[in-house]
């Protein structure tokens, strides 16, 4: 990086800065694009590139070319990617469509495919049906702006900005698969401004379509444009783009009036399409993906804010609990048990009455495999810092998703980065605890939770493979994450513990006793199912809906980019974790239980219990019922929610150690 790099990086951040109260505002209306406009000349070829096929029903994404479709004629061209887009599945190839800036064209030929054996009863289907009976989508890619798929019907147009186009149908009445084999690619532009002659790709709209071509193959071909590619065969039967000299593109209506049957996907099938061009004066550069950002229109940032909302209530309402019973209550059991009594007997009463003071002896005793809380702790510091700076540097337009897989990136690099954060808290309670096998804790904390994921995702490479989806990361990719895991991040553990080892252990205001106190019965609303319950709903309740939008982008395609709502959440979810978690260790210190580092840590991290049941409502909605599918989906939402429990968990153990040093700090200790 030059310094002029490094003074643009210090400009943009300050102007993010500047700009982060709009993203509470205009949550989804502003971001920092990730790539610089590229400018067009009329006639400039523009590329159209192809992705991954993805599908709802399967969630596992194949190759472009690995189904039945037309090559490009000088061969497949992987475009160059990033670690983040070989972990996501993406893979950007080069393909035949051929666009020029400003240049409509109709009907344009571009190969004879042939699809496979026909559908028959007792036979396996070709690979290209299979894959539209799975509801498979094509996801293309021009000037780095994903395509938005545009269908129509007998009464209205309807636009999606996500999951791409679907690659074929299956009709109702036959129940046999029809390819799309012709797509009218509709690139809208805008001049640029103050430079005449210059355009830019502002939005890019594909509508498909199933056209029966009766055709011959031919060789007697005229060819006007050497960038062109030359027509391959003579239509029979051509529809109204194809006719010759013909200056209209095809639409619903002209498919439907003719009566014209679909191309099964099966035999032979000759690929077309149409290409309009359309300048939209309005509709600049930069606010090109504010269509894709919305997530259909405004209804969804009226929800964000519904959410927050009744976050808010539930954070009022926590607050005002905390107030009342713990500040007013605190305040006059300090009061009492620090004034002189009169006499032994009401100071009894005044003991019994209020019953927290008399854990003092025991409420900082080691809790139960402290090696054990001490890791986890440290890998939930790990995992609450770096979601905290991904979101925030997200929130500040970092992030931008024109520049896939970065998202991933940033997530990966600062979890390995963060690993000093992981051996320094674990290192630090470890010692506080008295704990003897340093060595031991923090091999454990650099292997645990990185062992746990990596293993999994080892699994989940091999079903890919068996599955033979673009999900499946090469060699050199894992060689990659072995380097991260002990190479950056092991050694960034042990250097983090190394100085947590060296500093002091956390002090306590009172000694604890060598004698455990006998804790007496407890009430059933302080059980630890009771608690669990009541500690997890609440936070989950704060967040339920921002968690139905983050699923939506991870398994339905959907884009997520409102980083501002979030972080609100996040604050929120935190603040509400915390103050439950306060409020039961209070409850419970005040019937005598002074077991409380593994309740506080579980009553925060149930809301990862919510979290893991909400997925499995939501994996109704992808309409899928393979096993590999199962795995991948129950895996991975098991993983996340793993990481969620004990970034959750440790933020209730370390706000219920402030608590209880900051209560029994303030009484007199006889």
């Amino acid at each position: 990086m030059t310094m002029g790099d490094g003074a643009n990086l210090w400009i943009r951040a300050a102007v993010a800065a500047l700009l982060l109260p709009l993203h509470f505002r205009y949550a989804n209306a502003y971001y920092i694009p990730g790539t610089s406009p590229r400018s067009f000349s009329k006639g400039d070829a523009v590329e159209l590139k192809v992705n991954k096929v993805t599908s709802t029903k399967t969630l596992y994404p194949v190759e472009y070319y690995s189904l039945s479709f037309c090559q490009p004629p000088e061969g497949i061209k992987r475009m160059n990617e990033n670690l983040g887009e070989f972990l996501s599945g993406d893979r950007i190839e080069n393909s035949p469509y051929l666009l020029k800036m400003k240049t409509d064209m109709y009907c344009e030929q571009v190969c004879i495919a042939n699809l496979g054996r026909a559908e028959q009863k007792g036979t396996a289907p070709s690979k290209l049906a299979k894959a539209i009976h799975l509801n498979y989508h094509n996801n293309w890619i021009v000037d780095n702006l994903p395509a938005a798929s545009k269908v129509e019907d007998d009464e209205h147009i309807t636009t999606r900005y996500w999951q791409g186009f679907p690659i074929g149908y299956v009709a109702q009445d036959n129940n046999k698969a029809y390819v799309h084999n012709h797509v009218n690619i509709e690139v809208v532009y805008h001049e640029v401004e103050g430079d005449p002659g210059k355009y830019r790709v502002v939005q890019f709209l594909v509508e498909p379509f199933s056209i029966k071509h009766d055709f011959e193959e031919t060789l007697d071909v005229d060819v006007e444009d050497e960038h062109y590619l030359p027509a391959i065969a003579k239509i029979k039967n051509p529809i109204r783009s194809c006719a010759r000299n013909s200056k209209s593109h095809t639409t619903y209506d002209m498919v439907t009036e003719s009566g014209r049957e679909g191309q099964l996907a099966s035999g032979h099938a000759l690929f077309t399409y149409d290409v309009i061009w359309t300048e939209n004066k309005d509709l600049h550069w930069a606010s090109r993906w504010d269509v894709y950002l919305t997530m259909d229109g405004a209804v969804p940032a009226k929800v964000h804010w519904l959410s927050i909302a009744n976050s808010m209530i539930i954070v009022f309402v926590l607050s005002a609990m905390i107030a009342a019973i713990l500040v007013r209550n605190l305040h006059r059991d300090i009061n009492r048990y620090n004034k002189v009594a009169q006499d032994e007997e009401s100071r009894a009463e005044e003991l019994e009455e209020y019953g927290w003071k008399l854990v003092h002896a025991d409420v900082f005793r080691p809790p139960n495999y402290p090696m054990l809380m001490s890791v986890f702790c440290g890998t939930g510091a790990q995992l609450l810092c770096m979601s905290l700076l991904v979101i925030v540097f997200a929130a500040l337009g970092f992030m931008s998703p024109a520049r896939r897989g970065h998202l991933i990136m940033v997530q990966l690099f600062l979890f390995v980065l963060l690993g000093g954060v992981n051996g320094y808290v674990t290192a630090k309670l470890y010692k506080t605890f008295k704990g003897k096998h340093w060595q031991r804790a923090t091999t454990a904390t650099a292997l645990g939770f990185p062992g746990l994921a990596f293993s999994l995702f080892l699994v989940m490479n091999a079903l890919a493979l068996h599955e033979k989806s673009t999900d499946a990361v090469p060699f050199t990719t894992m060689l990659i994450l072995i380097v991260l895991w002990f190479g950056i991040s092991t050694p960034l553990v042990f250097l983090g513990a190394y100085f947590g080892y060296k500093q002091d252990p956390i002090a306590f205001p009172v000694n604890t006793s060598s004698i455990p106190r006998q804790i007496p019965d407890q009430p059933w609303f302080m059980g630890l199912p009771f608690t669990l319950g009541i500690g997890g709903i609440l936070p989950f309740g704060s967040c339920f809906v921002e968690l139905y939008y983050i699923l939506a982008s991870v398994w339905m395609d959907y884009y997520y980019y409102v980083f501002g709502f979030l972080l609100l959440v996040f604050f929120i979810l935190v603040i509400t974790c915390a103050e439950i978690t306060v409020l039961f260790t209070y409850f419970q210190l005040c019937s005598e239980d002074y077991h409380w580092w593994w309740r506080s840590f579980s009553n925060a991290g149930s809301t990862a219990i919510y979290v893991f049941m909400y997925s499995i409502i939501y994996f109704k909605q992808l309409e899928a019922n393979t096993l590999a599918t199962y795995m991948l989906y129950f895996g991975y939402m098991g993983l996340v929610s793993t990481g969620l429990f004990m970034m959750m968990g440790c933020i209730g153990l370390l706000t219920s150690l402030w608590f209880n040093q900051t209560i029994f700090a303030s009484i007199k200790i006889d």
